[in-house]
């Protein structure tokens, strides 16, 4: 592929600008939130978006999915949901000409661009793990036939990090699959007002679709084109292998840490910097988009020990605690 040329980058940004925009009309601030799943769109990853019930976070997703002009579509996830009510499933067809009986797959709705799994955690172990190969590979087997999911294809997931009754929590080989771990927080008291002057009366228009389906496999492209330095890439590495406890790690690690983050830790960290610096418009990653990435692409990799439960040290304490003890050296 041909490296990125000043005016590809000028009309990338400017359809960026154009996507932040349009789901601007519908979502009152969450700015953090919004870059952060655009940066999980052009790295091509997945995305598990966790906050309390009322923030947006549905409709953050469903924003997203109508201004890119991409086919969307939402499953609510629950305890009785079907690994078939989301993959498809086999039916029985007769030709009235013929008599002839055959089977014909008839597609789930993961057969889409855009899949907002809303409130993953409330379904079994056995539906959750029927993500697992459209995560990773884009396809989907089902009675020894392999089938190919749309370009691009995204999996957006929510889940509640309260209510733990009646849930499942999600096994690391899964968390492991998504790209960033996004933590939807309380507005201001200022966007607080302002949602409530926007929803309280009357209905606002559409999102307006800016983005076609083609544009952002192009702007994928571009991220892998962006620059990331020896230097980098070496302290990626190190805060990787740093999480896991052994000797040489920082006090913390060895604490409150059971298992460390594996090898997709830094590849995930990689390409989410990548993104990050297009979409500022820069051509070369720097060590502000590690530092402004480190927790969302973390989090979730990191498996606490009792310590951290009992003292209360979260994942992002353990995280702060290792970009301390392991420090860039250019």
């Amino acid at each position: 592929m041909n490296a990125i040329t000043e005016s590809d980058l000028q009309q990338q940004l400017a359809k960026l600008g154009d996507l932040r925009a349009a789901i601007g009309q519908a979502i009152v601030g969450q700015q953090d939130v919004v870059e952060q799943l655009l940066i999980g769109l052009l790295a091509g990853g997945h995305c598990l978006l966790e906050g309390v019930p009322g923030l947006g976070k549905t409709l953050l997703v469903r924003s997203l999915g109508q201004a890119l002009h991409l086919q969307f579509r939402r499953v609510q996830f629950t305890p009785d949901l079907m690994p078939s009510d989301i993959l498809g499933t086999e039916l029985l067809e007769e030709d009235h000409g013929t008599g002839h009986r055959h089977f014909r797959f008839q597609p789930g709705p993961i057969f889409t661009n855009l899949l907002l799994a809303d409130e993953l955690n409330r379904t079994p172990p056995k539906t959750q793990a029927a993500l697992l190969e459209a995560m990773q590979e884009r396809t989907v087997s089902y009675a020894g036939t392999t089938h190919e999911l749309p370009s691009p294809f995204f999996v957006l997931a929510t889940q509640n990090p309260l209510e733990q009754a009646g849930t499942y929590p999600l096994p690391e080989a899964q968390l492991d699959r998504f790209l960033l771990h996004i933590r939807v927080d309380y507005p201001t008291e200022q966007e607080e007002h302002d949602i409530l002057t926007q929803t309280t009366g009357r209905a606002g228009g559409d999102v307006p679709r800016v983005m076609e389906g083609e544009a952002v496999l192009a702007l994928q492209k571009h991220v892998r084109d962006v620059h990331v330095s020896d230097d980098l890439l070496r302290w990626i590495t190190r805060l990787v292998r740093a999480s896991r406890p052994g000797d040489g790690v920082p006090e913390e690690i060895r604490k409150y840490v059971r298992w460390g983050a594996g090898p997709r830790a830094g590849q995930s960290l990689v390409l989410a910097a990548k993104a990050r610096a297009l979409l500022h418009g820069r051509l070369a990653a720097t060590r502000e988009d590690i530092l402004a990435l480190a927790k969302p692409v973390m989090r979730h990799r990191l498996l606490l020990s009792f310590a951290a439960e009992a003292e209360h040290v979260s994942a992002d304490d353990v995280i702060a605690a290792l970009l301390r003890g392991v420090p860039f050296a250019a």
